[in-house]
């Protein structure tokens, strides 16, 4: 081995016949550099063999690095003869006791698949140990017989099957037929409520009686919320963030994600601002979004686009995620006009003002909302599983993608009267509208 260094110095040791490694034999190597003391150290299996000054200090350039290899003028001048296995680099020179630990180290083993049944995040080498994942449920349409715990995924969408029953009906399978999931549920929206009394009684002794039909503008029941909606232009949309706990199915939607496990998903999830253990950070002038059920109330659900997209379905029978053609509908009704360029980013000049709410935004940058859209500055959780941006910014998914990794969304801002569309990656959450199909 040659040298110890990088493009433009070199350390003191070079290896020959009187100290190199045994042949046939591991062993771990740590070269130690500290520029602000002009030292050099070097350890083998744990133990310091060698130390003292160099004869130069680092000067960052454009020429690489080498691992196993001096360059001397431009020419590679000594080769590593052996193997190398795992290795690391740190900004900063490690002392004897951290190059002890770093050699009595042992990784942590567990299942290191997402989709398994029993993923550890915090395991860092796969022990084999993981179970496979699927649908459990023989009566759904993609039951998978090897599966050995149910990942979530069931499709009841086939027809004849549950997918041919509208809300508020099951499907008997023996009977090949839907029925109701519950006699007392007079107008099938899957909830025993006031509405039901009340329209038996205003049938009863008027056989000619109709009910009267729903219209937009009207408040919509969904899993026992009722949301307020609103008429733009053409268009239905929900007035309100979604907060739902389930999908369309009935299907719980995984939620009180780590950080680690929000971060690695691929599979629908959703959050609540402030809820467990990420970081959080708030701006919203009325209230603190880090309270759980203050964010809850005040800003709805987070979903990641993974649940967006489920063939299970989030938002109710009839209404949809809106596509990011959705969304330039309701921005065209609104005056924009779209240049057709793909990486428009903040857009308009006024529609996003009235877009916004009349309160909840930081520094004064409340909008009009004339349009009843009544947006709400209610952040997301990033990336890493933190909350941020509660007070300042909105986003809301659409359910188009812009590549295996990204889709995109559309978000208003506290300082800005435009709309902004922009992409982020699939495992962010974001607020979601329904918008009536």
């Amino acid at each position: 081995m040659g040298n110890i260094g990088g493009p433009d110095f070199w350390g003191t040791w070079i290896y020959d016949s009187s100290n190199e490694f045994p042949p046939g034999q591991w062993n771990h190597v740590v070269y130690s550099f500290d520029d602000s003391l002009n030292h050099q150290a070097l350890y083998q299996n744990g133990v310091l063999i060698a130390s003292g000054g160099v004869f130069d200090s680092i000067e960052y350039d454009s020429l690489p690095w080498t691992l196993g290899a001096e360059r001397e003028g431009g020419v590679f001048s000594w080769w590593l003869v052996g193997k190398l296995d795992d290795f690391g680099l740190w900004n900063r020179a490690l002392s004897s006791a951290e190059v002890s630990e770093l050699f009595n180290w042992t990784p942590f083993g567990g299942c290191t698949n997402p989709t398994a049944c029993n993923f550890n995040a915090e395991a860092q080498v796969d022990d084999g140990s993981c179970i496979s994942a699927g649908c459990t449920d023989s009566y759904a349409c993609n039951f998978d017989s090897e599966s050995n715990c149910d990942d979530g995924s069931c499709d009841y969408s086939c027809c004849p099957g549950p997918g041919c029953c509208s809300q508020g009906l099951f499907w008997d399978w023996e009977l090949g037929q839907c029925f109701s999931t519950n006699p007392a549920d007079i107008n099938n929206d899957g909830c025993v409520q006031l509405n039901d009394l009340l329209d038996l009684l205003s049938a009863y002794g008027d056989c000619a009686a109709e009910e009267s039909p729903w219209q937009c503008g009207d408040p919509l029941e969904y899993q026992g919320y009722d949301y307020e909606t609103v008429q733009i232009g053409e268009q239905c949309w929900f007035a309100e963030n979604l907060r739902a706990e389930n999908y369309r199915n009935g299907d719980v939607i995984p939620a009180d994600l780590s950080p680690a496990q929000w971060s690695n998903s691929t599979q629908g999830a959703l959050a609540t601002y402030g809820q467990g253990e990420g970081e959080c950070y708030t701006a919203s002038p009325d209230g603190d979004a880090c309270d759980e059920e203050w964010s809850l109330n005040e800003f709805g659900r987070y979903y990641n686009w993974y649940a967006v997209t489920s063939d299970s379905g989030l938002c109710p029978i009839s209404w949809h995620v809106p596509s990011d053609e959705d969304w330039m509908q309701l921005e065209q009704f609104l005056g924009l006009i779209w240049t057709g360029n793909d990486d428009e980013i903040w857009m308009g000049d006024d529609q996003g003002q009235r877009l916004k709410s009349t309160y909840g935004w930081q520094n004064n940058g409340n909008g009009t909302n004339e349009t009843g859209f009544e947006g709400l500055p209610a952040g997301g959780r990033t990336y890493f599983g933190s909350y941020g941006s509660a007070g300042g910014s909105g986003y809301w998914w659409t359910s188009s993608e812009l590549d295996p990794n990204s889709a995109w969304l559309r978000t208003l801002y506290s300082e800005e009267d435009r709309i902004g569309r922009f992409a982020n990656f699939k495992v962010e959450g974001y607020s979601i509208r329904c918008l009536k199909d």
